[in-house]
């Protein structure tokens, strides 16, 4: 409960031990000691208690096989600027929220449940080159059927996948006739409203205040992330 306590709060560990009445130390050990269980369980599934998601490919084969269309996205975290000095110290730097920022890449279903999230990677990393450091390539390529919706940042994806990776309409030509472009916004509309169920998912995850602005060490982020997600799938699952 201590380490629930935290991952949803954030209370240092000195008030959590103050609350159970323990050594802040024996808190500390428990907070270190589940957040990577938590975080390796896997993502529940709906309508089967035993099945857990791991992988993306996973993912990708439970998709064809129930014949869901997915969604992905990234969520960035801001998290503090390394030492000076340090290698990599620019690598943290996004030039979307110009912060030093983390970036994970989620992946929901058409009810927003959580599916799967990536580990957490620097977030001067662009969104399609995250998703393809993850193995969403090859993934494609072995299950063909499956469909994933994207936003304007997957262009690339869409390029290279034509028919699973969908992308919004592209931007008309200057001077295109009225009916044409009342089309492109019709289509743009349905599938933003297909697509922002990825949106609710990450909505989801950044209600746990540690995932709002990450004040700790780098290297525990994408353990609390992962940990974080899978427990909001099993809370999205079972709603």
């Amino acid at each position: 409960m201590a380490t629930l306590i935290h991952l949803r709060h954030d209370l240092p560990h000195a008030v959590l031990a103050l609350l159970y009445g323990v050594d802040r130390s024996t808190v500390t050990r428990a907070v270190g000691e589940l957040r990577p269980l938590l975080a390796s369980r896997g993502f529940a599934v709906p309508d089967r208690p035993g099945l857990r998601l791991r992988t993306l490919e996973d993912v990708f084969a439970y998709a064809q096989s129930e014949g869901i269309q997915l969604r992905l996205d990234a969520t960035e975290t801001q998290v503090r600027l390394p030492a000076a000095g340090r290698g990599g110290r620019r690598s943290f730097v996004s030039g979307k929220q110009k912060q030093n920022t983390m970036k994970a890449t989620v992946i929901a279903d058409d009810q927003g449940r959580t599916l799967w999230a990536d580990t957490l990677r620097p977030g001067r990393m662009h969104d399609v080159t995250a998703a393809r450091t993850a193995g969403i390539g090859p993934c494609f390529d072995h299950f063909d059927r499956v469909q994933v919706l994207l936003d304007d940042g997957y262009l690339g994806l869409s390029r290279d996948h034509r028919g699973q990776a969908l992308t919004p309409p592209r931007k008309l030509r200057p001077g295109a006739i009225a009916p044409f472009v009342e089309h492109r916004e019709r289509k743009r509309h349905d599938h933003s409203s297909r697509r922002i169920t990825v949106e609710h998912a990450l909505a989801d995850h950044k209600r746990c205040k540690q995932l709002q602005r990450w004040t700790h060490r780098r290297d525990r982020n994408p353990d609390t992330y992962q940990a974080i997600a899978t427990l909001v799938s099993d809370r999205t699952t079972t709603a």
